[in-house]
């Protein structure tokens, strides 16, 4: 049951890690140069009080998780940070093979 339920999970993030890729693809195009949406840029969108945040909480965790850590993570494209997600879940959900 939890297998099948990170293996949908995993999926979905690759269908959506597609459907961004292709939504930089469209804005590259029609912009005449390479325009990816950044991590931080999507999760500004999503919860903006949330991510307003994340610094105070990086540096409760650790005082260097922020700045060298965090802001080049915020960087990456979503379609491959979505990318790497879904392949890992639908990697740590695949069924374990027969020892011989």
């Amino acid at each position: 049951m939890l297998r099948s339920l990170i293996r949908a999970l995993g999926f979905l993030a690759l269908a959506g890690a597609f459907v961004l890729a292709v939504e930089d693809g469209a804005r590259s195009l029609a912009n005449g140069a390479v325009m990816l949406q950044p991590l931080g840029g999507s999760l500004a969108r999503l919860a903006p009080q949330k991510f307003q945040q994340l610094p105070a909480l990086a540096a409760h965790i650790h005082p260097k998780l922020w700045d060298p850590v965090l802001i080049d993570v915020l960087w990456i494209p979503t379609s491959a940070a979505l990318l790497l997600l879904g392949a890992m879940l639908a990697a740590l959900s695949s069924p374990r093979r027969a020892r011989r």
